[in-house]
């Protein structure tokens, strides 16, 4: 289960995702991002609640970094230890800004 609150604020969007993204649930956080990014200048995805990470998800981070480098900046917050090992094992801490 994936719980996605949104706040939006000018041409900034932030993302409070909990939860797992997963294979099931990452279509949800796909399909909200592709509605909500066109014009949007800054993405923060602030991951303090979630618990788990697939390789979806992973893919779906990507495509959205993708997306904001062409227009604007991407930055992912509040990473928890669990999440911050994925990262640092798959290589997105290299990838992703994350604060």
């Amino acid at each position: 289960m994936l719980q996605i609150n949104k706040e939006t604020s000018g041409k900034g969007l932030v993302y409070k995702l909990s939860g797992r993204l997963d294979t099931i649930t990452s279509p949800d956080l796909e399909k909200e991002l592709k509605a909500s990014m066109d014009g949007i200048e800054s993405l923060e995805l602030d991951l303090d609640k979630l618990e788990y990470i697939s390789s979806a998800g992973l893919r779906v981070l990507l495509s959205a970094h993708k997306v904001m480098s062409k227009q604007g900046s991407m930055k992912v917050t509040h990473v928890n230890s669990t999440i911050s090992e994925i990262f640092e094992v798959t290589g997105f801490s290299d990838i992703l800004v994350i604060e």
